[in-house]
């Protein structure tokens, strides 16, 4: 018999029984089914907690296959799992159990058959220790309870095992204090009896990760754990062990140990959110659900550790009662208990929820809290109210999207919500649909607006009688009060309205050619305020072709001018005239109205040939050309037409005929063969079909021309015979006239160019000038006496020759070019006194009319005056060596500017 314990454990965890091992050579005995042990031997704490595991009992079925149910004989104190494994059922204090042994009764459900054991409970000696375990060791001697390794054969081949032959489960606390490593079993081999055998284990938490969690005497086998366990993190390990001898060889096939961390209450409960949201809706009945609040625990939910349950700590607001809500304590989820919610009065309760592990219990259990908010919705519970019984307001007449009043209502659901929101409706006072109350989407004010024009004279006020609504129905059982419905007095205000015509417009039907001061018609308006006294004065507003002029007292409308149908301003035989109405009101209004004249057609027009122009060929093949005529009245007073050549001049009917083709249309022809090449006038009498016709001479041209093999005249010939129209001659002369001037002005530009580039050289270099002295007229000095000047050079320039005086190949920049110039007048030696100005003068045209000379704003040279002068220098005129017996009296005859000088020196000696 084998069975395996746990060192240093306090419960009993498993008893193995009837693990029979086979001698080598001996025949395995058949499996019976039944409990390992008869009886189980467990020690236990005095005072066991709700929900923790106790012991298990091993059950043996040989592979039945049946489902094992297991009962116990103390079902108030103690609970029995599928698996084995007794939990305590309820606080457990040793002392007050009977003293009887505990039975376990298996039964297979389906043969019937049972099985019972025994399991003898005695209190431990150390509490302190038993309150740190989960799981009690069985009963034991002082040694480690033993693995047996399985017996080979001499073959070294493994022998059938029986079908019992599965070590069981180690269980071992997690958080365990230790002192560490702690053994937990022995594992040995009986060929250790002869020879000397190592010993080891394998898998994860001995030499895979996690390491070093197990560790194994080689020597004795012990298998030891090194380290408090953690079952939230690893809830078990699957560990395989080996048997070995010095030189390495396996000595015995590995078995698998397995150890369970068992799990004790080391977790809190965790909310999955720390606040919940929820919501209800205001007069929910009770049992209405709410929300549902979750928490987790990373303790064995198998176990009391991770059983949670909840419960409500507080509610905030207790208004109506201290309990409106409930909650279901393991499913979190929370229902209403009582009527009365009112959002009007609570919008909103805040309870605090309470998480309990290990079944809610307070004395052992750990527990979290949360918060749930829940929100109390709002329903159509309030109709709106109108703040007065009576509304007032006023509105001018005629005006439209005019508000008149604002009505105001009250409402104690949630605003801007649908139960909130007011639509009004008008209900009476409205007939014709003149008014409307929209929403105002900001104050939830009713807008009342005049959508239709009112009018004075019809309906001086207006009671209107409005109800408001919500958007949603109100909730059931509630109704409208007195007050929803309210009453909205309106003024109607008179204002000065527009004259108006009628009818507008007005049309009527006259003959054209109606002669000038001929009456039409009486276009009169009418004026809608009939409370009012006025006068209407009319006026022409629009009048295109200005045929017409209306009496500003009566309306009458009378022609000033000939109505013609054929006027481009009359379409489709329709002209239209506008007339304005004034009235004599304070402001003066006025209104329009639109004189539709229908002319009717007389035969005032004469028709014309058309084409106007054709061409032929000067021998036509055939020779006929089709015709046809344009009349600007309307049929009957247009066609049929009859075509007719004219008798003069003679030849157009010797040459050409026409032949009339149907009531519109003739053809004209060629009477002879050949006709030479030309622009031929054909003069054609037209007569059309109005009553007293109308007969016209209109000329047909006909270019003859030279045509090749297709019968098309050639392009010369085109141009001879195609002429010009007076547009274009006109055009082709204005466009010479522009070449013209632009030519012009380019030789006018080039000239000016060329004299300011002249002009430019002499003020750039003017080293060469013989202007360049400048004399001080201030200076008071001798005068011409301190200067070297031949005044009879000045005197007689004509006596001296220019080319004996200036070399060849000398020039002054600003000298004219050697090229033929314009004859200067020239000064007589002995020039009478009063010529002096008809030479300046002169001088001066002759330079205006020289293209040569430089331009105005350059300097002139009237006349070279050479290197001396025989004229005596004006600063002499007061000098005593000018002479002072010449006569100056002449120079009062040169104009008020020399009177100066004529006093100054042709005076006497005062």
């Amino acid at each position: 018999m084998y069975s395996l314990h746990e060192g240093s454990g306090l419960f009993l965890l498993a008893v193995l029984a009837g693990l029979q091992i086979a001698a080598e050579g001996r025949v395995t005995p058949p499996c019976r089914p039944g409990f390992s042990e008869d009886v189980y031997k467990v020690v236990m704490p005095d005072i066991v907690e709700k929900g923790h595991p106790l012991f298990n009992v091993r059950f043996v079925d040989c592979g039945r296959g049946g489902l094992v149910r297991f009962e116990c004989s103390n079902p108030s104190d103690f609970r029995i799992e599928v698996d084995g494994v007794v939990y305590a059922a309820r606080g457990i204090e040793l002392s007050t159990l009977p003293a009887s042994p505990l039975l376990i009764k298996a039964s297979d459900t389906t043969t019937q058959q049972q099985w019972v054991t025994q399991v003898k409970l005695t209190p431990s000696t150390d509490y302190n220790q038993q309150v740190q375990q989960v799981a009690a060791p069985p009963a034991m001697s002082e040694d480690l309870q033993e693995i047996v390794f399985p017996l080979r054969n001499t073959d070294s081949q493994l022998k059938r095992m029986k079908r019992d032959w599965v070590i069981p489960p180690i269980n071992v606390p997690e958080n365990s204090r230790g002192p560490f490593p702690q053994e937990l079993v022995r594992i040995r081999s009986d060929n250790d009896k002869n020879r000397l055998l190592r010993y080891s284990v394998t898998g994860p938490g001995a030499d895979q990760p996690p390491t070093s969690v197990f560790i194994i005497d080689p020597i004795s086998g012990e298998l030891s754990v090194k380290k408090p366990l953690d079952r939230e993190h690893i809830s078990n390990f699957h560990l395989r062990a080996h048997a070995v001898d010095l030189n390495g060889n396996q000595v015995e096939n590995p078995i698998d140990i397995v150890i369970n961390v068992i799990d004790m209450n080391d977790n809190r409960p965790e909310f999955t959110h720390q606040i919940w949201n929820g919501s209800v809706p205001e007069g929910s009945k009770p049992g209405t659900f709410v929300m549902t609040v979750t928490s987790v625990d990373k303790d064995d939910p198998k176990t009391a550790n991770g059983m949670l349950r909840y419960k409500i700590l507080s509610q905030n607001p207790e208004s109506p009662t201290s309990n409106m809500f409930t909650i279901n304590n393991k499913t979190g989820g929370i229902i209403t208990v009582a009527a009365g919610l009112d959002r009007e009065k609570v919008p909103q309760y805040t309870l605090i929820i309470q998480a309990t592990d290990m079944e809610g219990n307070p004395m052992y259990g750990l527990s979290n809290t949360a918060t749930a908010v829940i929100r109390v919705t709002d329903v159509n519970d309030n109709a709106p109210e109108f703040t007065a019984e009576t509304f007032f307001g006023e509105v001018p007449e005629n005006r439209v999207n005019v508000i008149v009043a604002n009505l105001t209502v009250t409402d104690k659901d949630q605003p801007n919500t649908p139960a909130w929101n007011a639509v009004y409706k008008i209900t009476g006072g409205d007939p014709t649909g003149r008014f409307s109350v929209p929403t105002d989407p900001t104050t939830n004010e009713g807008l009342v607006t005049v959508v239709k024009p009112i009018d004075y004279e019809t309906s001086r006020t207006y009671v209107l009688t409005v109800e408001a609504k919500n958007e949603v129905s109100l909730a059931r059982g509630i109704h409208s009060p007195r007050q929803s419905t309210a009453t909205v007095s309106i003024r109607v205000i008179d204002v000065n309205e527009s004259p108006y015509f009628e009818p507008n417009p007005k049309l009527i039907k006259l003959e054209e050619g109606m002669m000038p001061e001929s009456t039409l018609s009486t276009f009169t308006a009418q004026d809608p305020d009939r409370f009012m006294q006025q006068t209407i004065r009319y006026s022409k507003l629009a009048d295109p072709a200005n045929w017409l002029k209306i009496d500003p007292n009566t309306g009458r409308i009378t022609t000033i001018a000939i109505l013609d149908r054929e006027s481009p301003y009359v379409k489709n035989s329709l002209y239209n005239a506008t007339f304005l109405a004034s009235d004599s009101g304070i402001p003066p209004a006025s209104g329009t109205g639109t004189l539709q004249i229908f002319l009717l057609d007389i035969n005032d027009n004469a028709p014309v040939v058309f084409p106007q122009e054709t061409e032929i060929c000067e021998k036509p093949e055939p020779n006929a050309i089709n015709i046809t005529a344009l009349d600007g009245d309307l049929n009957p007073n247009a066609g049929p037409f009859a075509f007719e050549l004219a008798h003069r001049p003679a030849d157009v009917r010797r040459n050409w005929t026409i032949t009339r083709v149907s009531g519109d249309y003739a053809q004209v022809s060629l009477k002879i063969g050949f006709l030479e090449s030309g622009i031929y006038d054909i003069p054609i009498l037209i007569t059309d079909s109005g009553n007293l016709p109308m007969t016209n001479t209109s000329y047909l041209r006909i270019k003859v021309c030279q045509c090749d093999f297709n019968g098309d005249c050639t392009d010369q010939q085109h141009i001879m015979a195609a002429g010009l129209g007076t547009g274009a001659i006109i055009s082709i002369l204005l466009c010479i006239i522009i070449l013209l001037i632009l030519v012009l002005m380019f030789v006018v530009w080039m000239k000016r160019r060329d004299k300011e580039r002249q002009a430019k050289q002499l003020l750039i270099d003017p080293e060469d000038d013989v202007r360049d002295n400048i004399l001080k007229y201030d200076e008071e000095g001798g005068g011409e006496e301190d200067q070297d000047y031949d005044l009879s050079q000045l005197q007689q320039p004509d006596t001296i020759e220019p080319d004996a005086i200036k070399p060849v190949g000398i020039r002054r920049l600003d000298e004219r070019p050697l090229h033929p110039e314009p004859q200067y007048p020239i000064r007589s030696a002995a020039p009478h006194p009063g010529d002096i100005g008809d030479f300046i003068n002169e001088g001066l045209k002759a330079a205006d009319n020289d293209p040569t000379a430089p331009p105005y704003d350059s300097l002139l040279v009237f006349d070279y005056e050479g290197s001396g002068s025989t004229a005596g220098s004006l600063s002499s005129l007061n000098s005593s060596s000018s002479g002072g017996d010449q006569d100056y009296d002449y120079l009062n005859d040169w104009g008020p500017r020399f009177r100066k000088l004529a006093d100054m020196y042709g005076g006497n000696d005062d």
